[in-house]
Formats: C-alpha cells, structure tokens, sequence
C-alpha cells in the first residue's frame, strides 16, 4: 500500500493502491507518519505515488467510520513541516481532500499536468486538518484558500502554478524531484538544516 526506499540520502514514499486512486486506508496513514517521522535524519524526502492520482484522500468508508478525525493525518503533515532538510511532493496526479496536507507540508511540489486540485471539506461536512487552512493560505492567499475550503473549488495544475500551490510543472516529477534534492544530498546535514532554519 505504501513503499519506503532509502539510497543515496533520500527517502522516496510512494503511495501504491493506485487500483483505488491511492486513497488512504487508517494503515496507510499511520505507515506514511511513521516513514515520515523515521526520516528525520535522512537528507532529502520525496513523496510521491504510483498510478494517475496521487491520492484521492482518505477511503471514503474509512472516513465515514473515523479516519476523518485521525490524529494521525497531522502527525504526518507535522513530521513533513518539522523535517530539517528538503521535502519535495512529486506529484503523479491529482491530490484531493486529507491527502493535501502532506502535499502541502513539503517544501516544493512539483506536479504533471493533468494533476488537480481540490478538498471537499465543506460539501462532505468534515473539518479540514488542523493545520492545513493556514498552510493553504499562506501558499496562495486567505481568498483563495477560501475558493479551496469553502467554495469548493477543483484547481488545475495551470491555476495552481500561477497560484503557488504548485512550483513547477513537469513530465516526470519523480525525476525532477531527484535532480532538486542534488545539492542537499552534497552538503553537510548542518548546513542544510541552517540554510533551512532562516528561510523559516
């Protein structure tokens, strides 16, 4: 459901149920904040999923019986934000609902065209996760998390570039993600971590 791989100083977490659009069971969320916070002392981390969709979010039916007001989606997105070298979201398609917290803890996202936006929060009567709404808006403006969050809004990758949602847009976004992290990978830990640390 989940794979961890770790060459060369990067952790590569791949969402793999792409039968279900990578939508996320309870022990997939739990595996993701636990590769999450073990990477810690790796250098560079790199999410991303297999199929067309990133993930679809939570299981609808997981959702319905709990997993909506797990404590481990912001355990997740924490252990992301908290990581002191670069977290890179490489999207392969779409992210939708609670799986936009992860993608919005990372330092860059990078996406392929085809990708969209959205969390339905409002429609489906969920809060989103605690933290998400000012991340969301501090990316790309209050009015525009708004759009997201309350009005509803699907995004394409296009909106989200010029929003800031999105850093760049590519063909391969694992790959573009494996050539950003170059620089981190030949630093020392210390250094990436300063560097880090004043960009806030």
């Amino acid at each position: 459901m989940i794979r961890v791989e770790d060459a060369g100083g990067v952790r590569r977490i791949t969402l793999d149920r792409p039968d279900k659009a990578n939508a996320l069971t309870p022990e997939m969320l739990s595996d993701l904040a636990d590769a999450a916070e073990a990477a810690e002392e790796i250098p560079a981390l790199i999410l991303t999923g297999t199929g067309r969709v990133f993930s679809a979010g939570a299981d609808l039916d997981a959702a319905k019986a709990g997993m909506a007001v797990s404590p481990d989606w912001e355990r997740l997105s924490r252990a992301i934000a908290a990581h002191p070298g670069l977290t890179v979201a490489a999207l392969n398609g779409t992210a939708a609902g609670g799986a936009m917290g992860m993608v919005l803890a990372c330092d860059i996202r990078l996406a392929v065209s085809e990708a969209k936006f959205f969390y339905p929060v409002m429609r489906l009567g969920y809060l989103p996760q605690p933290s998400d709404p000012a991340r969301l808006a501090a990316l790309i403006g209050p009015a525009r998390a708004k759009m997201i969050l309350m009005a509803g809004q699907k995004i394409t990758a296009d909106e989200a570039l010029s929003w800031g949602l999105v850093d760049r847009i590519v063909d391969a976004p694992a790959k573009e993600a494996e050539a950003l992290v170059a620089d981190v990978l030949a630093a020392g830990t210390s250094h990436v971590s300063a560097i880090k640390a004043m960009i806030g």
